[in-house]
C-alpha cells in the first residue's frame, strides 16, 4: 500500500505522539510518505516540517486572545501546508482548538481528504458540546478512553480506544545506574521537580514548586534535587532552578523518574510517565485568574484534573489546585514521602492501581492509530 499521510502537532507533546505514530507507519509500510506540520521529535522520525511549533503551546483564555493573530498565521501556513501536500489523511495530534481549526480550514478547502483527530478534547470534564463541533468537523476520532466514546455516539463520528500514549512508550528506568551516574548514593532523597512543558505553566507553576521544594529541603539539607526540563521550555525552565539542581536530559527521564523519592509536578502527560517508574507524585496547577474564573463557573465538571484520579475516582496523588496550590500545601504533603517508606508505599500501590484502571499493559498508543490510518488509506484506494 502507498499513501500520503500528513502530521500536525501544536505543543511537545503531540510532537512525542507524531514520532512514535510515524516510526509505527514506516515500520508497517516503508512505502507510505509522510509530512507534517510539528516539532524536533517528528523531524527525527522521518517528519519534515516547514513550521516552528515553538509558540503554538498556549494555556488559557488570555493567553489565547494575545496570541489569536500569531495562532491564525500559525492555522492559514498549516491549512497551506496540509493543502500542498496532497495527503490521503490528516492525522491531527491534541492540541484542540489549534488542530480542530486546522481541520476545518481543510474540510472547507478539499473534502475528500481523510481527517483524523489524535486524542480528543476532555468532552467529559469540560462542554460537552464540543463532541457535535468535532463530529462535524474530522472522519475518526482516536480516544484515550472507553468512558469518552458515548459523548461521540448521537452524532455518529467512529471512535477508537488507544489507552494512554504514555503506556506504549514506557520502557523501565534504572534507578542504581542513575543515581551512580550522578553521585547519588542509593539513601539519598531525590525530589523531583517537574514545572510543566508550556511557557505559562514555568511562569505560573514553576516558581510554587520551587519554593515547596526549598521547603522541604530547609528540614532536610541533604535533599537532592533534580529536574527534566522539557526541550520547549528548557531555557527557562533552568533559569527557575536553585542551584545545584540536577538537570536531567530526555534521554535518560525514565532513569530519574524510578530514581526519584517523590516528584513534585504540573499536572499533565508527566503525571502518568512519573507514576508507571514507582515515585509516588504531589501534584500542582494552576490557571490564570479569568481563565480558572470561566473554568471553575462555566466550564470544568470533572472531580479531579489528573487522569489517575479521574480513573480512580479518588485523590490517589494528592492534587492542589489554583489557590490551593501553595507552596506549604504542596510541601506539607510531600513531606510523608520523603520521610516514611511506608506511606511512599501505600500511595505508589494506589497509584498502580489507577494505572491499571486506564488500560495499563494492552497494545501501545500510537499501534493502535496506526491501524485507523492504514485503514483509511485502505479505503480510499
Amino acid at each position: 500500500m502507498s499513501g500520503r499521510v500528513f502530521l500536525v502537532a501544536a505543543e511537545s507533546s503531540g510532537d512525542a505522539l507524531g514520532a512514535d505514530l510515524a516510526r509505527v507507519l514506516k515500520m508497517r509500510d516503508p512505502s507510505l510518505e509522510l509530512a507534517g506540520v510539528g516539532g524536533p521529535l517528528m523531524a527525527g522520525a522521518g517528519v519534515p516540517s516547514g513550521s516552528d511549533i515553538s509558540g503554538m503551546a498556549i494555556l488559557g483564555f488570555i493567553d489565547g486572545l494575545l496570541a489569536y493573530e500569531r495562532v491564525k498565521r500559525a492555522v492559514a501556513d498549516a491549512v497551506k501546508a496540509v493543502l500542498d501536500a496532497k495527503p490521503d489523511v490528516v492525522v491531527l495530534i491534541d492540541s484542540w482548538g489549534f488542530t480542530l481549526r486546522v481541520a476545518q480550514g481543510v474540510r472547507a478547502a478539499n473534502s475528500n481528504i481523510k481527517l483524523v483527530k489524535y486524542i480528543g478534547p476532555q468532552v467529559w470534564a469540560t462542554r460537552a458540546g464540543r463532541a457535535k463541533t468535532l463530529a462535524e468537523s474530522v472522519d475518526h476520532l482516536i480516544c484515550i478512553h472507553d468512558f469518552e466514546v458515548p459523548y461521540y455516539q448521537p452524532y455518529n463520528l467512529p471512535c477508537t480506544v488507544c489507552g494512554h500514549p504514555a503506556f506504549g512508550r514506557y520502557k523501565p528506568g534504572d534507578e542504581p545506574a542513575f543515581r551512580a551516574r550522578h553521585g547519588i548514593a542509593s539513601n539519598e532523597r531525590l525530589l523531583l521537580v517537574l514545572p510543566g512543558s508550556r511557557p505559562a505553566e514555568i511562569r505560573r507553576i514553576g516558581p510554587t514548586l520551587w519554593e515547596a521544594a526549598r521547603l522541604l529541603r530547609g528540614a532536610r539539607p541533604d535533599l537532592r534535587f533534580a529536574m527534566v526540563a522539557a526541550h520547549a521550555v528548557h531555557e527557562a525552565a533552568i533559569a527557575q532552578a536553585p542551584p545545584g539542581t540536577l538537570i536531567v536530559e530526555e534521554a535518560e527521564k525514565e532513569d530519574a523518574f524510578s530514581a526519584a523519592t517523590a516528584a513534585l509536578a504540573a499536572s499533565g502527560t508527566v503525571t502518568t510517565e512519573v507514576a508507571l517508574q514507582g515515585a509516588p507524585l504531589i501534584i500542582g496547577y494552576k490557571l490564570g485568574w479569568l481563565t480558572a474564573l470561566i473554568a471553575q463557573y462555566l466550564l470544568f465538571k470533572a472531580k479531579y484534573a489528573t487522569l489517575m484520579n479521574v480513573a480512580a475516582d479518588a485523590e490517589v496523588a494528592p492534587e492542589f489546585l489554583q489557590h490551593h496550590m501553595t507552596p506549604a500545601n504542596l510541601a506539607r504533603a510531600a513531606a510523608p514521602l520523603l520521610d516514611d517508606a511506608s506511606v511512599r508505599a501505600n500511595q505508589v500501590e494506589r497509584q498502580n492501581e489507577a494505572l491499571n484502571r486506564m488500560g495499563r499493559g494492552g497494545r501501545p498508543a500510537a499501534e493502535i492509530a496506526a491501524d485507523v490510518v492504514l485503514s483509511l488509506l485502505a479505503a480510499k484506494q
